[in-house]
């Protein structure tokens, strides 16, 4: 019989909300389609965080960022073809 634990799950620190949150948007059917989406940060999102979350984002490769003057950041993505 499997053992339980009695300790509470740690809840999901600010970062891991907020990567949660982009990740729904990036996973959209509609963002998938057009292989963009549009981000923003939430007032009560820290915005190391936000930094933090743009960099690794920008890290991947075939991804672009445009910040946006409204404060949004659109994401571009190419998927490259298979050989």
């Amino acid at each position: 019989m499997a053992k339980s634990s009695c300790a509470a799950p740690t809840p999901p620190d600010a970062y891991q909300r907020l990567a949660v949150r982009v990740q729904k948007i990036i996973n959209s059917t509609n963002a998938q389609k057009t292989k963009a989406a549009l981000i923003f940060r939430l007032p009560q999102e820290p915005e190391e965080e936000w930094a933090r979350l743009l960099e690794e984002i920008a890290e991947n490769d075939n991804v672009t960022l445009a910040y946006r003057d409204d404060g949004g950041v659109q994401i571009f993505w190419v998927v490259p073809k298979e050989e």
